[in-house]
């Protein structure tokens, strides 16, 4: 409860994060949050996630988008840390698409190593130059934000 009581020292009620998690699962994972939500929650609540949490939460969020998806997802940061010039292990590899395509942990690890360099990697990386406006940017914000949330509610959704 010590990490619920963090989050929601920011102003934060168990209704809004409730109210956040149940938009989130509700439609695709990127209606029903603005941009802007989606850049601030993740920044309230996933930059204080010890690295196993991170992980668990984004490998769920991740496992709601299609293969597709997070092969386009897993194009995107490629992109977004080229032009960034950052160097994330994994992230560059020959086929990383593909696997990130059909594994869902496969992406979750990936980030999970971007937030154990920086928290909040992953929210600058998607949240700048534009990025953000794609709706898979958002999905993973808001997607790992909503998990992590769920979990520090104990459930309740």
């Amino acid at each position: 409860m010590d990490m619920l009581q963090n989050v929601l020292g920011g102003g934060q009620s168990h209704e809004e994060l409730n109210d956040f998690v149940n938009r989130y699962q509700t439609g695709q994972p990127w209606e029903g949050i603005s941009d802007q939500e989606a850049k601030d929650r993740y920044g309230q609540i996933a930059t204080q996630l010890p690295a196993q949490q991170y992980r668990e939460s984004a490998e769920q969020a991740f496992a709601n988008l299609s293969p597709d998806q997070r092969a386009q997802l897993a194009q995107l940061l490629q992109s977004q840390a080229q032009q960034h010039s950052i160097n994330v292990p994994g992230l560059n590899q020959p086929g990383f698409g593909q696997q990130a395509q059909q594994d869902p942990a496969v992406l979750a690890g990936v980030t999970t190593q971007m937030h154990e360099q920086q928290p909040n990697m992953l929210q600058q990386l998607l949240g700048s130059g534009g990025a953000l406006s794609n709706p898979l940017a958002k999905a993973a914000l808001a997607g790992i934000t909503a998990m992590a949330a769920q979990k520090l509610l104990g459930g309740r959704t």
